[in-house]
């Protein structure tokens, strides 16, 4: 990490106490022991300590909204965090995925989604979304939009699109900073960094041009 870490500098004690409840969160999220030195991010964020709170509250509203099916919002996420390269993402979208139900064969199709029998059309459409949003700049038609309509009223678009921009703000945030994985997914299926190509910017509802995946991406990865 680019910026000193709570175990190089001196911390006050709501400091503390709020990097424990983060610590604590992200054990329910992932059920996996969490160590300070495993939440990184929120390291960083309390060099600034009103931001360390308000963000947490924000995460935490986040985390609350429940108009969308978890597992959508889940692939959703997969995808931005693949096409970010943000490592501590993927690092730690591994075991929210199983958690939420998502298949360690759909883990590996996520890089070729639209020719795999592993997703249903719904999911495809999410991912598209996920695809239109994450590209730059972001390119998202009236037709994938109008596709999302026959199933999400308004509230939902808008958890929908929040997840996805929030998590294509967590990593470029953690890139800037220079935070990497942490060890979340050892032992488990990754998903691997994937780029978005020039001609996906003309995504209908039909999807976007196929992704140009790097060759890691064609079977996965297994961490140790």
């Amino acid at each position: 990490m680019r910026v000193a870490g709570t175990s190089e500098r001196r911390t006050g004690r709501w400091t503390r106490l709020l990097l424990w409840i983060g610590r604590r969160e992200t054990k329910k999220l992932t059920g996996r022991e969490t160590t300070t030195a495993m939440i990184e991010p929120a390291q960083a964020f309390a060099h600034t300590p009103g931001l360390l709170v308000g963000y947490g509250l924000f995460e935490g509203a986040v985390a609350r909204a429940h108009r969308v099916p978890e597992r959508l919002k889940v692939l959703a996420e997969l995808k931005a965090a693949a096409l970010t390269h943000c490592e501590w993402c993927i690092d730690i979208s591994s075991p929210i995925a199983y958690r939420a139900g998502v298949s360690e064969a759909q883990l590996l199709a996520l890089p070729r989604y639209r020719e795999s029998d592993e997703f249903s059309p719904l999911e495809k459409l999410v991912i598209d979304y996920a695809v239109g949003i994450s590209s730059t700049p972001v390119s998202v038609s009236d037709e994938l939009f109008a596709a999302l309509r026959e199933h999400f009223d308004d509230a939902q678009l808008v958890e929908l699109t929040n997840v996805i921009a929030v998590e294509n703000m967590r990593g470029r945030f953690n890139l800037a900073l220079g935070i990497g994985a942490t060890g979340f997914s050892d032992g488990l299926v990754c998903i691997v960094p994937e780029t978005v190509p020039a001609a996906a910017h003309g995504s209908t509802a039909d999807g976007p041009a196929m992704n140009d995946v790097s060759p890691a991406a064609a079977t996965g990865t297994i961490t140790a």
